[in-house]
């Protein structure tokens, strides 16, 4: 009985979390990739302001890892048509940039001649 119960409870979570995220795709709030929700709340900030807001919602900056990644990011660029901050930073070595933990860079999809340090890369 414990069992079917567990199993009815899990089918309902998994039914209202459907409803939800369908709910927040109708609103263009949020896309997925690979397994990833990527999210936004519409609203411009700064990038110490997206930062933290990240953080409180349980997640982190978004940071391009493959194709698939960048166009849900773009997804939300082109709808909002503005740009959004991405999880990198210019390293020490100018027109380098890295990861916001140091780490390398594994993707990488910059226009041609970018990034040349001077913004809006």
């Amino acid at each position: 009985l414990a069992r079917a119960e567990n199993g009815d409870i899990t089918h309902q979570l998994e039914y209202r979390i459907s409803r939800l995220e369908g709910v927040l795709r109708l609103n263009k709030m949020i896309t997925e990739s690979g397994g990833k929700i990527f999210a936004t709340n519409g609203k411009k900030a700064d990038f110490d302001a997206t930062v933290e807001k990240c953080k409180e919602a349980g997640g982190s900056i978004a940071t391009p890892r493959n194709p698939g990644e960048n166009d849900a990011i773009m997804y939300f660029v082109k709808y909002f048509n503005t740009y959004a901050y991405l999880g990198i930073k210019q390293s020490l070595i100018p027109g380098k940039f890295q990861l916001l933990n140091g780490a390398p860079l594994s993707y990488t999809n910059w226009y041609s001649n970018e990034p040349s340090g001077k913004g809006e890369e």
